[in-house]
């Protein structure tokens, strides 16, 4: 679940605006990243625990070499080139995946205005069109995230939700048994026919306005497979590999590299007996917390706290399809004057023209009359 914290920043100003962020705990960087700090803490202070107690003399100094070495070479990873492209690489897939996410808004609009009628069946046709459209984002979501496929597993669960007729169902079933493909496609078809339906019927005024629809149709079709092709395709393998060898073998190193040794040896450097390792806690939030970014969007089909919320998603795609698409003409305000003047009145060879719009009683047609 995407967690939402712009409004809390939305005026902030001057310094510390945004110290209140940093006390929070979900989806933050603390949650991410504790279990590694914790690891890392208990694993330095073993290893400083035997440096200080149980080494002596040759032992001890062949330690102190060790770690001088590791701090110098650990250096020579170059963490913050490969990572910082790394993680740049994912958000631009992650945003990419975001403006793939289809609406059915657009085509609800357009159904509702050029299918005419306020009978039966051009209420039906309507409401089917974009229960074929949603039909078709719910398969797509459910091929892609796990928490929509446990909410949808099977076709008869589809048409439990009210996404499928009975016939629908028999034929999606039918098809399963002869194509193995998802069946996403299917209901953008059925969508297209009933406006090519709609059209020969006279609902449809014109060829163009049934371009229109079926454009729109198809554009939440190509944001279907656009999704369907973010999640079959990832990043190659092998520069995950890289990116995560790299961090935790700088982890590794920071281990014996940031121990503290005896400051009377006078090592440079090792002036100071620290006996908290802040410079390698804030080496480990950046790095290990850069690499746990990528984690989290890498595939942000899931349930975690940067995920889509697909569910939520589903349910206000439905109600904004009926909300537009069932629009009665009856519910559409009429044509008055505006409270506040304009500045533009329509003339006719210099003469103001008395429309209904000057009048509060304005119509399309009257409008149209004077161009």
């Amino acid at each position: 679940m995407t967690v939402k914290y712009t409004q809390k920043v939305a005026s902030q100003q001057g310094f510390g605006s945004f110290a209140k962020l940093l006390l929070r705990w979900r989806g933050t960087l603390y949650k991410m990243v504790w279990q590694d700090v914790l690891v890392y803490l208990l694993l330095y202070y073993g290893i400083s625990l035997v440096y200080r107690l149980a080494l002596e003399g040759e032992s001890k100094k062949t330690f102190e070499n060790f770690v001088l070495t590791c701090a110098r070479f650990r250096d020579l990873i170059p963490v913050s080139f490969v990572l910082g492209f790394y993680v740049s690489l994912v958000v631009d897939r992650w945003w990419g995946t975001y403006k793939s996410i289809p609406w059915p808004d657009t085509t609800a609009i357009l159904v509702a205005t050029y299918i005419k009628g306020q009978d039966t069946e051009a209420r039906l046709i309507r409401t089917t069109i974009l229960r074929y459209v949603n039909l078709a984002i719910a398969m797509t979501f459910s091929m892609i995230s796990p928490g929509v496929k446990e909410r949808l597993p099977t076709l008869q669960h589809f048409a439990g939700a009210g996404y499928l007729t009975d016939t629908e169902l028999k034929i999606l079933e039918e098809l399963d048994s002869h194509v193995s493909v998802h069946k996403a496609y299917v209901p953008t078809l059925w969508a297209c026919k009933l406006v090519e339906k709609a059209r020969k019927q006279g609902r449809i005024r014109t060829d163009g306005l049934e371009k229109v629809i079926v454009e729109a149709i198809l554009n939440v079709r190509g944001k279907c497979g656009e999704l369907l092709g973010w999640n079959e395709h990832n990043i190659p393998l092998v520069y995950t590999q890289v990116v995560t060898i790299a961090v935790y073998s700088f982890y590794t190193f920071s281990l014996i590299g940031e121990q503290i040794l005896d400051p009377a040896e006078g090592y440079d450097g090792h002036t100071i007996d620290l006996y908290f390792p802040v410079f390698g806690i804030l080496q480990l939030l950046v790095y290990v917390g850069w690499i746990k970014v990528a984690e989290a969007l890498l595939n942000p089909f899931g349930d975690d706290d940067h995920d889509f919320e697909f569910i939520p998603l589903l349910e206000r795609h439905l109600k904004m399809s009926n909300l537009l698409g069932n629009t009665d003409e009856g519910h559409l305000p009429y044509l008055v004057q505006d409270s506040l003047e304009s500045d533009v009145i329509p003339t006719q060879n210099g003469r103001v023209i008395e429309t209904g719009l000057l009048k509060g009683t304005a119509s399309f047609e009257t409008i149209d009359s004077c161009a």
